[in-house]
């Protein structure tokens, strides 16, 4: 039995060692050896419909949003013989805040970069969300269904400045249709000084005879790869999301998707749509009470899409109709996402523990407000966190105090009942009802406080705030790994101290396993960003400390029960 359990260990700790390789390959630029990301899109442009708010694109629509007609499928050209720009450009302007590309082929967007934000790689290049390229594919796109309209594969003509001069606080894009099917489709781009969220307005002209019910499409486009240079470790989610009332916060996965298992609420009047990464999130937005059908489809070899439908009802001959719609391109800045939609601010994953995250977010940003630095803000909060649970931890303290006073006793009388298991277990139980010693009671104060430090864990792990912030030295960046390794070989020591100082379990293979696992754990700090590994180290030198402490007043002086490997 004991050869199996060995085996078992080994088997977790060589597997730790495969995912450290792993990730230390992938910290030095190289690919990775084990567990390899999966092949980059490519960079020719979607052109996949989103589904009819009524019933689902016949196979003949593929490779044309225009398809989705009245008139059917027949009569809908194919993307061969859709109109194509012979003079189609990039536009590239800029605010105080962002540098966007976008196409004059149907006035999509397709690259943003935020001038205030470091790349995750290279600091001094700006990050790159919204991408058309060979290694990334992630647009915004906007168009109409319902006839052979205007759609984000139509050319169009751009008017407009290209850059917020000083003392201007909006700038304006324009994107103009020819007549397509009766229609003309004007789309014009609002950007705002200091802002992430970008006003679209789409003016629908009828420049036909008849009458006619477009309908307008706004969708996200992107490849299923996860975002460059992110550890494996983290667990953050990356894909579409959809938020509506009834169902709130819903996220989907690119599988689900791909095996056509995507679950969400279709239809709604609230809400909006989403592409979620680690620290940036894009979002389309339509005014309250619109109502919208929700979508979610593979568009091509490793591209999904993410969108809404919504009617503009009909258009008379010579007349006009308007929407206007957001479309948020940015950080994940909790109080910034708030003020723009209801629930937006969910785009920051803090999974099933945010009634508890969303509070420890709000301390966090008020200690920041009077200390100024992030790294010293965590250490400020967990420090308020050890103090609020002080009576806990001391009465988990206290009980382990009892056990490691009794724990020869215990030891002695094992070696001596140890061929007679049953005798053990009883003599066991009465010297615990003798000295009034609970063997759980170290353990249920401090479950109690696992939840908020696994929140907090979020809170950290999920906030853009912490990205290129310093802390002291050579910590440059609380959301990268130490250069040097410092703090997870400190996190590692502290951790280490504070298993000697609890008392060795009466079984021998128990005692090895309190050992082997904070080594084994430790492994991933490595990688962890360097404001999560500062909260480790300040939570445990606080534990030691109170441990210390508790033990000296109990009359038990501190020692160290090293392991004994055997």
């Amino acid at each position: 039995m004991n050869d199996i359990r060995r085996t078992f260990l080994w088997v977790i700790f060589g597997f730790s060692m495969v995912l450290l390789w792993d990730q230390w390959q992938i910290y030095n630029g190289n690919k990775a050896t084990f567990f390899p990301a999966p092949p980059a899109a490519t960079a020719e442009k979607p052109v996949t419909a989103p589904a009819s708010a009524a019933k689902d694109l016949p196979v003949a629509s593929v490779a044309n949003p225009a398809a989705n007609t009245t008139a059917g499928p027949s009569q809908v050209p194919s993307s061969a013989t859709m109109p194509v720009a012979t003079a189609q450009q990039r536009i590239e302007v800029s605010t105080d805040v962002l540098k966007l590309s976008f196409d004059t082929e149907g006035g999509s967007l397709v690259r943003s970069e935020f001038l205030k934000f470091g790349d995750t790689i290279d600091q001094q290049k700006p990050f790159v969300l919204l991408d058309e390229s060979k290694a990334r594919v992630y647009l915004a796109q906007t168009g109409l269904i319902g006839g052979p309209f205007a759609s984000h594969k139509t050319p169009m003509q751009f008017t407009g400045e290209r850059e917020l001069k000083a003392g201007q606080n909006e700038l304006n894009l324009t994107f103009e249709s020819a007549d397509t099917g009766g229609l003309k489709l004007i789309k014009t781009y609002t950007l705002t000084r200091g802002s992430y969220a970008i006003k679209v307005s789409h003016k629908v002209v009828n420049t036909g005879t008849a009458p006619a019910a477009p309908q307008l499409y706004v969708q996200l486009v992107r490849d299923g790869n996860k975002p460059e240079g992110e550890s494996a470790f983290y667990m953050t989610f990356t894909g579409p999301a959809i938020y509506t009332d009834a169902k709130k916060f819903q996220k989907i996965e690119f599988s689900d998707i791909e095996k056509s298992k995507a679950e969400f609420e279709k239809t709604t009047q609230q809400g909006y749509v989403a592409m979620v990464q680690h620290y940036f999130a894009s979002a389309w937005l339509l005014p309250e009470n619109t109502y919208r059908e929700n979508f979610a489809r593979k568009v091509d070899t490793n591209l999904y899409a993410v969108g809404m439908i919504t009617p503009l009802n009909e258009v008379a001959p010579g007349q006009s109709k308007s929407m206007d719609v957001t479309l948020f391109v940015g950080p994940q800045e909790e109080k910034m996402l708030e003020s723009l939609a209801p629930g937006l601010e969910l785009v920051k994953d803090y999974g099933w523990l945010t009634v508890l995250a969303k509070p420890l977010y709000w301390l966090l940003d008020r200690l920041f407000s009077i200390l100024q630095n992030w790294g010293w803000a965590i250490v400020a909060l967990v420090f308020l966190i050890k103090l609020a649970f002080y009576w806990l931890n001391a009465k988990a303290y206290s009980s382990m105090a009892k056990m490691k006073a009794i724990n020869p006793r215990i030891m002695e009388m094992r070696e001596r009942l140890k061929d007679n298991p049953q005798q053990m277990q009883q003599e066991m139980m009465r010297i615990y009802r003798e000295e009034k010693v609970n063997p759980m009671g170290g353990c249920f104060p401090i479950m109690v406080q696992i939840p908020v430090f696994i929140a907090l864990y979020w809170v950290l792990l999920s906030s853009v705030e912490m990205r290129n912030a310093p802390w002291i030295g050579w910590i440059h960046d609380l959301s990268a790994p130490d250069p040097y390794f410092i703090l997870p070989v400190i996190m590692t020591l502290s951790t280490l101290l504070q298993t000697a100082l609890n008392p060795a379990p009466p079984d021998p293979l128990q005692a090895k396993l309190m050992w082997f696992m904070p080594l084994i754990f430790s492994v991933m700090f490595f990688f962890f960003p360097s404001g999560l590994v500062l909260y480790w180290i300040t939570n445990n030198i606080l534990s030691i400390a109170q441990q210390w402490m508790i033990n000296t007043r109990m009359g038990v002086p501190p020692q160290f029960n090293l392991p004994k490997f055997k």
